[in-house]
């Protein structure tokens, strides 16, 4: 079992920046990927970025140059920073993990919203 819990979601004026965090716990070894996800109510969830065990990241075309994905292993933490924030990034932001069984866990999200 692998628990997710993010945090760093809120409020902001377009142009802005905020950095996202997931904090894992359970079985932190079976973890494979990382990945950032958001969704806008009534739209698919969509992969924003994600990062592997050797440190191996990936991003949408949408916010490729302005969000990066990072993560800290001492504190079992992966970072969405998001800089030069649009209205159009509000959204829920999800926090999901892959394992080596083939099961993906979720976070239970952290709303951002852009003004413009």
């Amino acid at each position: 079992q692998v628990r997710l819990v993010e945090s760093g979601g809120g409020l902001l004026q377009s142009g802005g920046s905020l950095r996202l965090s997931c904090a894992a716990s359970g079985n932190i070894a079976s973890i494979i990927t990382v990945g950032w996800h958001r969704q806008v109510s009534g739209k698919r969830r969509e992969l924003v970025a994600s990062i592997t065990r050797d440190d191996s990241t990936n991003s949408a075309d949408s916010v490729k140059g302005r969000f990066s994905i990072s993560r800290d292993t001492a504190k079992n933490t992966v970072y969405l920073q998001m800089n030069s924030l649009k209205a159009e990034d509000s959204a829920v932001y999800y926090c999901s993990a892959d394992t080596r069984n083939l099961r993906r866990y979720w976070g239970q999200g952290t709303q951002v919203t852009v003004s413009s």
